[in-house]
């Protein structure tokens, strides 16, 4: 479903957006016989649809993009904020260094502010879809169980950003939405609450829609699976973790032996069909946003989330933000065997050509990342080169391959907006749920099942189509010493449960890279201090003089401050996250 804009949409918007929280007075006003008839129900739901690519519409989704890159990866040891020195959208680089993330941080409120406008859509939908008849609108029920679906996403981006959040369903009137306290519920009851709407939503929802894009039930299920994953790691008052659950642990495994049984879904053949327009919406593909150009309307509805985030280079000419990290890049090392070399990847840096022929490399790291002096997807003109990256002296010269189709694709914008394309992005792709379930059988002493599903996500990559050489001479005359074998126990590897989860964590940094789930794993996992100060910042600093001062502050940072404008909002309602 490639979503068009209704003017119904945008009149519907003016009512409900408000300016601070979601309660400025309505610039605009439909009939009740309006809203309540199939046409506007429909637009209300395509609505809250739309909200996944950004509730604002525009090109200003870069600054609270929903696609998580600064969020979830520039916060990890994953990736840089890139772009034209830390000046550059500053905030971000307060996010990157943990300095100076403040409550009065205006892209924190802002992304807050639009997280709860999407809500807002979605419940407006509900109520409206609550007032009607099956015979008035015979797709009730389905409809029901998207929006219960996106309410719940929009809930849950919410609770792993902020941590203390205010809860509400369509039942609560706008004007009682300033008593509702952030600290109702606890972290583990806001997630029982959104993994109870998921599991409302599949229970609505059909197996198969007859538009692609809009949530089913499987799709209802796997995310329910991710929430209970997320609730299983019990976290204490300073966000260490405090217990693992084991009987949550055991329903994420059931959910995704159901996903896996009759979900349809199956991994790509080659890993680099993930950047490609033409395998969008495939198996793999468990949600996604949907996007689009030449659909009638100006820019065409591309990621705006992304738009900053394709390299300078001639190919592009963009801004050159969100570059992958030296850390990252050292981290596809494999050893003799071919797994990942977990314990020494991090000793020297991968950072030529022939680097990258004097160590053996997972084939992974270029589809992830862009490497001078390496073929750059299918482009024709020169490999990626010095002259790609717009801030070197900073952040370096890697890029994020990933999210950009090949600039010679008929589904790319030429020029503005740099990038711009009509690939989809996968919320939830089908590794992730095979990856979540190994992560439970690990957790439950069940290692020996986990490592046929880890390595049906590497065999992916080892079987696909390697990168070649810029001037190759055969079709074996590859970039890198690509090597990557499956992980055999009793074999190449000692699979006791301690190594089976070290190699698990590493494999989701390894096939998620840039996705945006790097530094909520880390969260989940209770080990973000860890990974950041002892092993990411020390060595990082002596590449990155901008990373001199960054710490990560334990039981502070592994969430946003909630927004000073939103507690003035509250009257004082909402209570801070500790350490701000």
């Amino acid at each position: 479903m490639k979503y068009n804009y209704l003017l119904i949409v945008f009149l519907i918007l003016l009512s409900a957006c408000q300016e601070d929280f979601l309660d400025s007075k309505p610039k605009g006003k439909l009939s009740d016989e309006l809203l309540d008839s199939p046409d506007g129900i429909e637009a209300l739901c395509t609505a809250a649809y739309s909200a996944l690519a950004g509730p604002e519409g525009s090109d200003l989704a870069f600054l609270s993009p929903t696609t998580n890159w600064i969020y979830g990866e520039v916060r990890s040891e994953n990736a840089y904020k890139g772009g034209g020195g830390i000046g550059d959208i500053w905030e971000y680089n307060a996010f990157e260094t943990f300095t100076g993330v403040f409550p009065t941080n205006g892209l924190l409120d802002r992304k807050w502010y639009h997280m709860y406008i999407s809500v807002q859509r979605a419940n407006s939908a509900i109520r409206r879809l609550n007032a009607v008849s099956e015979e008035d609108v015979p797709l009730k029920n389905v409809r029901l169980g998207e929006m219960r679906f996106l309410r719940a996403h929009f809930y849950f981006e919410l609770s792993r950003l902020f941590n203390h959040i205010p809860y509400f369903d369509e039942n609560v009137k706008i004007t009682d939405y300033v008593n509702i306290s952030n600290v109702e519920f606890t972290r583990d009851q806001i997630l029982e609450k959104i993994a109870a709407e998921f599991a409302a939503a599949a229970d609505l929802l059909p197996a198969t829609q007859p538009e692609e894009g809009r949530a089913t039930k499987y799709a209802a299920k796997a995310y329910q699976a991710k929430v209970t994953l997320y609730r299983a790691y019990k976290q204490n008052d300073n966000n260490t973790i405090a217990s693992i659950d084991r009987s949550l642990l055991n329903q994420v495994v059931s959910l995704c032996d159901e996903i896996e049984t009759n979900g349809g879904y199956g991994l790509l053949s080659d890993f680099q069909f993930l950047s490609e327009v033409e395998h969008e919406n495939s198996q793999e593909s468990v949600f996604a946003v949907q996007y689009s150009i030449n659909d009638g309307t100006t820019n065409g509805r591309i990621n705006w989330s992304n738009l900053l985030n394709a390299p300078k280079g001639p190919a592009y000419s963009g801004d050159g933000f969100f570059q992958p990290s030296q850390n990252l890049v050292n981290s596809y090392k494999t050893d003799a065997n071919g797994l990942p070399a977990m314990d020494t990847y991090n000793n020297s840096n991968l950072m030529t050509i022939q680097d990258g022929f004097d160590n053996s490399v997972d084939p992974r790291l270029d589809f992830t990342v862009g490497r001078i002096g390496i073929r750059w997807k299918n482009y024709a003109g020169s490999p990626y080169s010095e002259n790609w990256a717009r801030e070197p002296a900073t952040y370096g010269y890697y890029h994020t391959k990933k999210f950009l189709v090949s600039p010679e694709s008929p589904y790319m914008v030429k020029g503005w907006p740099w990038g711009g394309s009509a690939l989809n992005f996968d919320i939830i792709r089908y590794a992730d749920v095979l990856l979540w379930k190994a992560e439970a059988l690990i957790e439950l002493g069940r290692q020996n099942e986990a490592v046929g599903l880890i390595n049906r996500v590497r065999e992916r990559a080892k079987n696909s189509k390697y990168v070649l050489a810029w001037n190759n001479t055969s079709n074996t005359d590859y970039a890198a010493n690509y090597k990557i074998e499956l992980y055999k126990p009793g074999v190449n590897c000692n699979w006791t449960q301690d190594f089976a989860r070290k190699a698990l964590r590493f494999e989701r940094k390894l096939e998620l890279a840039m996705e945006g789930e790097r530094f909520f794993d880390l969260v989940r996992w209770g080990v973000a201090a860890d990974v950041l100060n002892n092993e990411y910042f020390p060595k990082e600093k002596l590449l990155r003089t901008y990373l001199q001062n960054s710490t990560f502050v334990a039981g502070r940072d592994e969430y946003f401050p909630i927004p000073e404008n939103q507690i003035n909002f509250s009257g004082g309602l909402y209570k801070q996250n500790p350490g701000y």
